[in-house]
């Protein structure tokens, strides 16, 4: 049998899928690039499509607390996202191309909310320029994102239907997780996660506080966030919740960010 070449490791010889061996592999202590970083992803649906008379509090909101925070201002896709991916379900495409034309949409808001923080030193980064993010914050700069995660063409088939799982909220946690954020809120225009969606069952209950696991288990009909994000929570390493607050109400967001008790906190565990 021919003589395998490679170089000496500790791994040489493993397939990397052996369960026995993954399991030896603890997550522990890893690399936190921006311990202090906050990631604040303002949705589209739920904020930027609102217009000026909910972006522009925001955006002075932020911008006067980024003068003494990190943070990283992350931005979804909102109702162009709905149209196109309707357009794209219509025609048939399949879930990875409809993944590619979505992602377009929340960089377009990532331009405009950089344009708007402006006055605040903002600059719009892209993927590639998160590494660069320790000596953006060290030079004063706000830093704007678009949040689609990068899988693009090779984007999870989804459970059910064909709308690509992985979205602007997944893409948030992801950024806050390896970039070793302290906390990742979501702003949305509701006061939090409720039991069903609170613009059809007016009597839908809050739920100030769950683990994501406890959230799952309900195997609710509506969510405030992607399931993909609650799944991937339970995995984190550094990020241990995801706070959601409702950006409609003025001091929302700093009070998040002082670490008071608003909103709704979803939990990595019980």
């Amino acid at each position: 049998m021919p003589r395998r070449l490679g170089l000496k490791s500790g791994m040489q010889d493993e397939t990397l899928v052996r369960r026995a061996f993954l399991g030896e592999l603890e997550k522990g202590e890893s690399v936190r690039m921006l311990p202090e970083l906050n990631v604040i992803k303002l949705g589209g649906h739920g904020t930027i499509d609102y217009g000026k008379e909910v972006v522009l509090p925001l955006v002075d909101e932020i911008g006067k607390a980024s003068r003494n925070n990190q943070i990283l201002v992350v931005t979804g896709g909102g109702a162009r996202v709905r149209h196109v991916l309707d357009l794209g379900v219509d025609l048939g495409m399949p879930t990875g191309l409809l993944a590619e034309l979505a992602g377009k949409v929340s960089e377009q808001n990532a331009i405009m909310l950089a344009i708007l923080f402006s006055k605040y030193n903002s600059v719009r980064i892209k993927r590639e320029d998160l590494l660069d993010l320790p000596m953006l914050f060290h030079l004063g700069v706000l830093p704007v994102i678009h949040g689609t995660p990068p899988y693009g063409l090779y984007e999870t088939p989804p459970r059910i239907g064909k709308i690509p799982p992985h979205r602007t909220d997944t893409g948030a946690l992801l950024m806050a997780d390896v970039l070793g954020a302290k906390n990742c809120i979501l702003v949305k225009d509701v006061t939090g996660l409720y039991t069903e969606n609170p613009r059809i069952h007016p009597d839908a209950e809050l739920i100030p506080e769950i683990s994501a696991e406890e959230l799952l288990q309900m195997n609710l009909e509506d969510l405030v966030l992607e399931r993909a994000a609650v799944e991937l929570l339970q995995f984190a390493v550094n990020i241990k919740a995801i706070r959601i607050v409702n950006g409609l109400v003025s001091g929302n967001v700093t009070k998040a960010l002082e670490g008071h008790n608003v909103g709704t906190v979803i939990r990595a565990k019980p």
